[in-house]
């Protein structure tokens, strides 16, 4: 079964000139500091569902990114047979090869079909609740199921529409919308159940490594949402020991949104600290999602100060590169995933990966202003 691995994702760096300051290396493979995500705000409007995401995945790996992350349920599915179909077309073209590239997808939401089903709520009783992968009482506002028959029902689903033979990193997606309902105690527990199912699959070859990606789960002030990584790395411990496959965490970090590295939401042997500094003692990789927050960082320039620092040799040419190029610079993050359609566009963010990344000391100077 193909699946990416170090020498190829290293030999696919080495293809670019720059890929010394651009590509880091995680738990045996080497990955761009950028990554392509496919989400896409307001599902429910009919034009999310032209295929329009191919080209923007086939651009993106000719750049130099290999890491591509989506999801079941975005744009119902259809953004995961878009990035198949670019894969197949650069695969058969012979401009990459499926070791190259690190594929990611996440269950947890309700996918439903595309064409949106005439009446969602019979869909969900006849493909979950008579199938026997959930009950009504596991499904959370209709849309959110955490059972472990429904998660691998969704984990092969994701693979029959990417059109590959298994993933590189499959997420438990959104946990946190479950534990006000489940409670603590209840929560933990079903993520044992989860991450058991998980491991099994992982023995079977759908995916070589699992994580879980949040939205603010990890860095709520709300308890009801917040999720403790140290817990969940000791429930991998408790189902798998040691030599675990949980190794990664996705949660969104922007310039609008820097919870992660600035508050002390985690704590690790009883200390408050970040959650990158959480899972750096625990031994997890962080992707963060979200890196333009939607377009919504750009509703007035950035200062002057900040392009200095993010850029002094005045080569970005925008306020989007600016932004990129901070998260791409922030330390503890293994890489970081915007979402762009427009080829043109994705060259243009691209261009980031020309520029050194902002030393600690300096980048530590943005929060300051």
């Amino acid at each position: 079964m193909s699946h990416a691995t170090l020498e190829d994702t290293y030999n696919f760096a080495k293809k670019f000139s720059h890929y010394k300051d651009f590509y880091t290396k995680s738990n045996g493979l080497i990955f761009s500091k950028l990554g392509l995500g496919t989400f896409n705000k307001e599902p429910y409007k009919e034009e999310n569902y032209v295929f329009h995401y191919i080209e923007g995945v086939k651009e993106a790996v000719r750049q130099g990114i290999n890491l591509i992350d989506t999801a079941s349920n975005y744009r119902y599915g259809q953004s995961e047979k878009e990035i198949g179909e670019a894969l197949g077309e650069l695969f058969e073209a012979g401009e990459a090869k499926r070791e190259e590239l690190i594929i990611c997808s996440k269950g947890g939401f309700i996918q439903l079909d595309y064409p949106f089903p005439e009446n969602p709520y019979t869909w969900i009783e006849e493909n979950l609740i008579k199938t026997g992968f959930a009950t009504k009482e596991d499904i959370e506002l209709d849309q959110h199921c955490m059972t472990p028959d429904f998660v691998e029902w969704s984990c092969k689903r994701s693979i029959e529409n990417l059109g590959v033979d298994n993933l590189d990193i499959y997420y438990l997606h959104n946990p946190e919308m479950q534990l006000m309902r489940l409670g603590e105690k209840a929560f933990y527990k079903q993520i044992e159940k989860i991450f058991t199912r998980f491991e099994k699959l992982a023995d079977e070859g759908l995916f070589h490594s699992y994580g879980v990606a949040v939205w603010n789960g990890f860095t709520s002030e709300n308890s009801n949402e917040l999720i403790s990584l140290e817990k969940l790395v000791e429930c991998a411990i408790k189902v798998a020991g040691m030599n675990h496959r949980f190794k990664y965490i996705q949660l969104p970090f922007n310039m609008g949104k820097t919870a992660a590295y600035t508050n002390e939401t985690q704590k690790v042997d009883g200390m408050p600290c970040s959650v990158i500094n959480a899972a750096h003692n625990l031994g997890i990789g962080v992707i963060s999602s979200s890196a333009l927050l939607q377009m919504n960082l750009f509703k007035k320039s950035f200062t002057a100060e900040t392009g200095v620092i993010l850029d002094d040799s005045m080569t970005l040419k925008n306020d989007i590169q600016l932004a990129l190029q901070f998260v791409r610079s922030t330390p503890g993050l293994i890489s970081s995933l915007f979402g762009s359609k427009v080829p043109v566009h994705v060259r243009e963010n691209c261009e980031i990966s020309k520029v050194k990344a902002v030393k600690r000391s300096k980048y530590d100077l943005l929060y300051r202003l």
